[in-house]
């Protein structure tokens, strides 16, 4: 069963440190180009993967063709991918032992989210992490959150 509630939805993002961005786009018009500079910005390290841009730099980051080819553990594999496109992605993901699979918003594949889970991976469907991460308080990394949402000051 994909993810839904609030508090696992803020603990997958709390815990994670490492994002594959496939489908990120070098077009700063691009959602997927927005939410990874905010997630960049939100003390994330984000790996673009494209097939199409393969090889240049995004947003500080070596763009690359494939999951495969990223060589460091991945916490979530965030997909800006059509629903029809996510089974091989899923499929990559598991072979590489990512954590988990986020399927933005749109995004919706109830086969490709069973074999993960199957994989033991945890799932989240038709949700985006900027949104979430904003809805829920969930502050950067290394920063407690405040009660009335504002972050504590680093402690010195």
């Amino acid at each position: 069963m994909p993810i839904t509630t609030d508090a696992a939805i803020a603990e997958l993002l709390t815990g994670a440190r490492t994002i594959a961005m496939v489908g990120a786009s070098d077009r700063p018009d691009r959602p997927s180009h927005g939410v990874m500079a905010f997630l960049q910005g939100h003390g994330y390290r984000v790996i673009p993967v494209n097939p199409a841009i393969s090889g240049q730099q995004l947003l500080g980051e070596h763009v690359r063709d494939s999951l495969g080819q990223l060589g460091v553990p991945i916490d979530i594999v965030d997909i800006f991918r059509r629903s029809d496109a996510v089974g091989p992605i899923v499929d990559e993901a598991v072979r590489v032992g990512a954590k988990a699979i986020w399927m933005q918003l749109g995004v919706v594949n109830p086969e490709a989210a069973a074999r993960a889970e199957a994989a033991g991976l945890r799932v989240v469907m038709d949700r985006c992490p900027k949104i979430e991460i904003g809805r829920l308080g969930i502050a950067k990394p290394g920063r407690a959150t405040m009660p009335s949402g504002d972050a504590a000051p680093p402690a010195p």
